[in-house]
C-alpha cells in the first residue's frame, strides 16, 4: 500500500502539532515517543509519521508507538537525519508501507522500518525487561538531587504573589500528562459547582480553554501553550533557573506581555511550582489533573529523578488530591439501549392507570389546569 500526501516537519512534537493539518505526514526526530506526542500526533489528523530517530531504543516501554499505530497512523521509523535534509516543508511524499521506501518526486530518498502492533509490542515486552535498571538509575538521580533540592520543603520558599486570592479555595490544577483532557471533562460539574481557582500548567491551560473555562493562573516554561491562550487574561509565571535565566519571558515578551509576567527562579518542574504556589497562598484543597506520578510517566517526559516532585508531594500531600484516571474510576454499565425498554414500560403502566381510574384521570386534568393557569394559556 502507498500513502501520498505533503509533509511538515519539526524537531520538537510539541511544536509541530499546533500547525500540522489532517491529511499530512509529520516529519518527526522523537527517541522513544511518549504516549502525549502519540495522542497529540493522532488528533492532527496527520495518515503518517516518518521519525528520523529510533521510536522505541529499548531504554524503557514507551507506549507512544502503540498509541500511533493503534490510532490508524502509519509509523515509518529510524530514517536518519535525512528525512530533514533532503525533504522541505509542503513536499509532497510517498510512503511504501511494504518495502518502507520513501520517495519525493518519484526519487528514493530514504528506507525505513514500517512499525506495526505486533512489531512494536514485542519491542515493548523486550524493553520491560530493563526497566529494573531504569528504576535503579532513577532511584539515584533522585537521591543526589534531593540534597540540592531539599529547600523546597523550608517555609521560606519564596512565592510570587497573585493578584488572584488563593486563600480557603479549592485550586484545580492541570497538567497536560496521560489521560488530562478525559479526568477534566469528569471534573466539569465539580468546577462549576466549586469554582476552583483554575492553574493551568504550559499546555494544561490551552485544555482549560477547550474544557469551556477560563485559567486564571497559567505557570511555566511557555512552551507549549497557545499564543491566544497566554493573551486570555490569565496571570502569567514564568519557571526560570536559579540562576536568573528564563527563556520563557522571550516569548512573552514577542507577545508584548512580560510586564506582567512574574520569573520565578526555583529547581522544581513546572507542575511542582503550580502545586507549591497553591500550598504556600493557602489554598483549602489542591485537585491536580495529569500530574506525572509513576516511573515510567517520569521518563517519558525525559526526566533522570524525581527529586523536586518528590518533596513536593511530602511538602502539600495533605491537601492534595490527585485526580488521574478519575474519568475511570466509575463508568456506567447501564446503556440508554437498557433504560429505554424500562422508561417506556414505566410510561404505558403510568398511562394506564389513567385510562383506567377515574380518580387518575381527574388528577391529570388538575395537573394540566394548574400547569394552564401557571403559563396563563
Amino acid at each position: 500500500m502507498e500513502i501520498t500526501a505533503h509533509i511538515q516537519r519539526g524537531r520538537k512534537t510539541k511544536d509541530l502539532v499546533k500547525r500540522l493539518r489532517p491529511g499530512e505526514i509529520a516529519v518527526i526526530d522523537h527517541r522513544d515517543m511518549d504516549h502525549i506526542s502519540a495522542e497529540s500526533l493522532v488528533q492532527s489528523g496527520v495518515v503518517a509519521v516518518v521519525n528520523a530517530s529510533p521510536s522505541i531504543s529499548g531504554l524503557y516501554p514507551n507506549a507512544g508507538p502503540l498509541v500511533l499505530v493503534r490510532g490508524g497512523v502509519a509509523l515509518l521509523d529510524d530514517c536518519g537525519q535525512v528525512v530533514f535534509d533532503d525533504l522541505h516543508d509542503g513536499n509532497e511524499v510517498t510512503i511504501d508501507t511494504d518495502t518502507g521506501v520513501l520517495t519525493c518526486k518519484g526519487k528514493p530518498v530514504v528506507t525505513g522500518t514500517i512499525l506495526t502492533q505486533p512489531m512494536i509490542e514485542a519491542a515493548l515486552d523486550e524493553a520491560s525487561e530493563n526497566i529494573g535498571e531504569r528504576l535503579d538509575e532513577f532511584a539515584r538521580n533522585t537521591v543526589e538531587y534531593l540534597e540540592h533540592e531539599k529547600d523546597i520543603l523550608s517555609s521560606e520558599t519564596w512565592v510570587p504573589k497573585t493578584k488572584t486570592s488563593l486563600y480557603g479555595r479549592h485550586v484545580l490544577v492541570v497538567v497536560r500528562g496521560y489521560h488530562f483532557k478525559e479526568d477534566l471533562q469528569t471534573l466539569k460539574p465539580y468546577i462549576r459547582e466549586m469554582k476552583p481557582v483554575l492553574i493551568g500548567v504550559d499546555g494544561g491551560a490551552d485544555a482549560l480553554r477547550e474544557a469551556g473555562f477560563k485559567p486564571a493562573i497559567i505557570i511555566g516554561d511557555m512552551d507549549s501553550v497557545s499564543d491566544d491562550t497566554l493573551q486570555s487574561g490569565a496571570e502569567l509565571i514564568v519557571a526560570a533557573y536559579e540562576d536568573g535565566r528564563c527563556p520563557g519571558m522571550a516569548r512573552l515578551a514577542a507577545l508584548g506581555l512580560e510586564k506582567g509576567a512574574t520569573a520565578w527562579p526555583l529547581a522544581a518542574t513546572s507542575e511542582d511550582l503550580a502545586l507549591i504556589l497553591a500550598w504556600e497562598m493557602g489554598a483549602d484543597l489542591i485537585v491536580a489533573v495529569g500530574t506525572h506520578a509513576n516511573l515510567i510517566e517520569y521518563l517519558d517526559k525525559g526526566r533522570k529523578g524525581m527529586a523536586s516532585s518528590f518533596l513536593v508531594r511530602l511538602k502539600v500531600g495533605s491537601r492534595l488530591v490527585d485526580a488521574k484516571g478519575v474519568n475511570r474510576l466509575y463508568r456506567s454499565s447501564v446503556s440508554v439501549g437498557k433504560t429505554f425498554p424500562l422508561v417506556l414500560a414505566a410510561v404505558v403502566v403510568i398511562g394506564s392507570l389513567v385510562f383506567i381510574s377515574p380518580s387518575a384521570r381527574s388528577l391529570l386534568l388538575l395537573v394540566i389546569y394548574r400547569l394552564q393557569l401557571l403559563l396563563r394559556l
